[in-house]
């Protein structure tokens, strides 16, 4: 990383929950520090002029296929600020939290560009059970939290 500012960024990060209550994360990596995995939740940055929600349900058919309504998210739940490093370039990320019912439709990232395509290896289902318990890298490091403040709301 170089010692420059970190680019401003305005994302959505999106909470996909199943019938189970069981939490879909993508699994992969930084393609500058490969050998560090981590699980993260579906989501990216804002178009020009694009509504979170409306990013949110565009995020949702690019990087898993899921294809859901703005009407059904769940949110905001919340909002951060964080500063990461990813493909070399640093970051100050502005994101809002959502959450969201889905069926059994099969997940696909037939959708994701090429950097989703070689940075994302698979995905998962999480309980909130596995959120606690887990000793891998999961981010944002509250999801649990998350979690428990979205599940009452979700129907």
């Amino acid at each position: 990383m170089t010692d420059a500012q970190p680019q401003q960024r305005t994302a959505v990060r999106v909470l996909p929950v199943d019938r189970q209550d069981r939490l879909l994360l993508l699994h992969g990596f930084d393609p500058a520090e490969p050998d560090r995995p981590y699980w993260f939740t579906v989501g990216g940055g804002l178009e020009p002029d694009e509504s979170p929600e409306s990013a949110a349900v565009r995020e949702l058919a690019e990087e898993v296929g899921l294809i859901v309504e703005p009407s059904a998210l769940v949110g905001p739940l919340g909002e951060a600020t964080i500063e990461f490093g990813f493909d070399s370039v640093r970051y100050r990320q502005r994101q809002t939290y959502y959450a969201v019912r889905v069926g059994d439709a099969p997940i696909t990232f037939a959708g994701q560009d090429a950097i989703e395509h070689a940075s994302i290896d698979t995905h998962a289902w999480w309980t909130l059970a596995d959120l606690h318990r887990t000793t891998e890298q999961v981010y944002p490091e509250d999801l649990a939290d998350l979690l428990t403040r979205a599940l009452p709301a979700l129907t």
